[in-house]
């Protein structure tokens, strides 16, 4: 019986990992592009008039890089289950383009835990809301 019990647990503790672990497969070697942001007053496509910010995840070197629709970012992330949390954006270029970088930027930091949805999007919430929902894109 004992033995029974063991095989279960060890079986449903396998399962539940790689379950973990698929999720967070499906954040890497993809180009995401913001479609939605949270908070400000201003339409998505006024502070984002020419360029979407965009966001890929590098598995190895634990290290988030993109746009943020007018300079280039680089950060680190960690990432256990659900939580995720970026670190401080590196050096970039320091074009001025509007606000909707800050606005990407400022809400980044905010960010405590991801999703996907059903039709596959990606998910950057803070708790239980939204903040941030971006689509795959080809490069």
């Amino acid at each position: 019986m004992k033995t029974t019990q063991l095989l279960l647990i060890t079986f449903l503790s396998l399962a539940i990992s790689s379950c973990a672990s698929s999720k967070q497969d499906k954040l890497y070697d993809i180009t995401w592009e913001l479609e939605y942001i949270t908070g400000p007053r201003i339409a998505f496509d006024g502070l984002y008039p020419d360029k979407k910010p965009k966001i890929s995840f590098n598995k190895d070197t634990k290290k988030v890089s993109g746009n943020n629709s007018c300079n280039g970012y680089t950060a680190d992330f960690t990432i256990e289950e659900d939580a995720i949390s970026f670190g401080e954006p590196g050096p970039s270029t320091l074009m001025y383009c509007g606000e909707g970088e800050q606005v990407f930027l400022n809400i980044m930091e905010k960010i405590n835990t991801y999703s996907f949805s059903e039709d596959g999007k990606l998910n950057l919430l803070m708790d239980d809301v939204v903040m941030m929902r971006f689509h795959k894109v080809t490069d």
